[in-house]
């Protein structure tokens, strides 16, 4: 280790940190002495700010009064003081219809006009009254007359009612004998139809019996067209050739599927000896890199070591030469053919 080198390094890490020191000192010195600057400045402005609001405020109490502008009038605290009432009389001109100063109900005569209008009230209820009882004799005459007309309708429609009694209770005793003949006519027909019928069924089972579809006849299948053509509606199932003939096909498939299932099991395993083989190459192209790196790492080594020695021995020559008078380029000249 060069002790000297390092002590000469670190003294100069010393002086540059000193030097930055200062220079910080120096550049924070120098922003207090702006703060201090900028708070007398600010300082100064406020108070400047501030005179000059008490002045415009002074020019405006001597020289700007309220009272010398135009719109005081405006503004006037004394101005409904000033001013006259909204209106003197009845018949006052300035009261128009755009000033909305006089309404109906606010005349000047209010007392006497109230006083006319309960005795006009009083007046009316009074007759009111009076139409009132004139109205109440003439609906109690207008009810009896109603009553009287009420009991007299009531009984034309009791006899009414009496006479259809009658009549409806003959109707009835005819509608019975109507339909006891009806329903004797009626028994006798659905005892011919039940009989009809039993008959109607007893042909029809008898004729299903022996015909070709409880028979299951299969040539009734046959279409007009040919034997290849068949009638699904009247079809009764494949005979034994036609089976025999699916179930050949069947074996045929299973065949067909197992062949197709060997040659993918083969496909899969050679494709399996394939990867394999790939693996297999991969992995020494992988342990021939390792070799290569290997030996490029030891090359290198060596490479590094050859440099180790030559810097230790020029370290050598810097210690020798500064104990030594001889000139630099000789004693180097001599080092090198003494390296060599």
């Amino acid at each position: 280790i060069d002790k000297d080198a390092l002590d000469a390094q670190v003294k100069e890490r010393k002086l540059q940190e000193a030097a930055e020191k200062a220079r910080h000192e120096k550049f924070a010195h120098d922003m207090k002495k702006n703060d201090k600057l900028m708070c007398l400045l600010e300082e100064r402005q406020k108070n400047e700010i501030k005179d000059m609001n008490r002045a415009l405020t002074e020019f405006h109490k001597n020289f700007q009064k309220p009272e010398t502008r135009r719109e005081f009038d405006l503004n006037d605290p004394q101005a409904l003081k000033k001013d006259r009432p909204a209106r003197v009389s009845d018949s006052d001109p300035r009261c128009t219809i755009s000033g909305m100063q006089k309404f109906m109900g606010e005349d000047l005569n209010y007392d006497q006009r109230m006083k006319f209008q309960k005795e006009q009230l009083r007046e009316w209820s009074l007759q009111q009254q009076k139409d009132w009882k004139n109205a109440l004799a003439d609906q109690k005459l207008a009810d009896d007359l109603y009553d009287k007309f009420r009991i007299e309708l009531d009984r034309k429609i009791m006899e009414e009612q009496r006479k259809e009694e009658e009549s409806r209770r003959v109707v009835c005793t005819a509608t019975k004998d109507f339909n006891r003949i009806q329903v004797a006519e009626l028994d006798h027909k659905n005892e011919l139809e039940k009989a009809q019928k039993i008959k109607d069924d007893m042909d029809e089972i008898t004729f299903l019996l022996r015909g070709d579809l409880l028979s299951e006849n299969p040539d009734q299948a046959i279409s007009p067209f040919g034997k290849h053509h068949v009638l699904v509606d009247r079809w009764k199932g494949m005979n034994q050739e036609q089976l025999m003939a699916i179930r050949q096909f069947q074996k045929e498939q299973a065949l067909e599927k197992l062949r197709v299932r060997e040659q993918e099991r083969q496909r899969d395993a050679e494709w399996d000896r394939q990867r394999l083989q790939t693996a297999r190459a991969q992995l020494l192209c992988e342990r021939q890199q390792q070799r290569q790196n290997r030996v490029q790492r030891q090359d290198l080594d060596f490479v590094n070591a050859g440099l180790s020695q030559e810097q230790k021995a020029k370290n050598i020559y810097l210690k020798e030469e500064e104990y030594s008078n001889i000139p630099t380029d000789e004693f180097y000249a001599q080092f090198n053919t003494t390296t060599r």
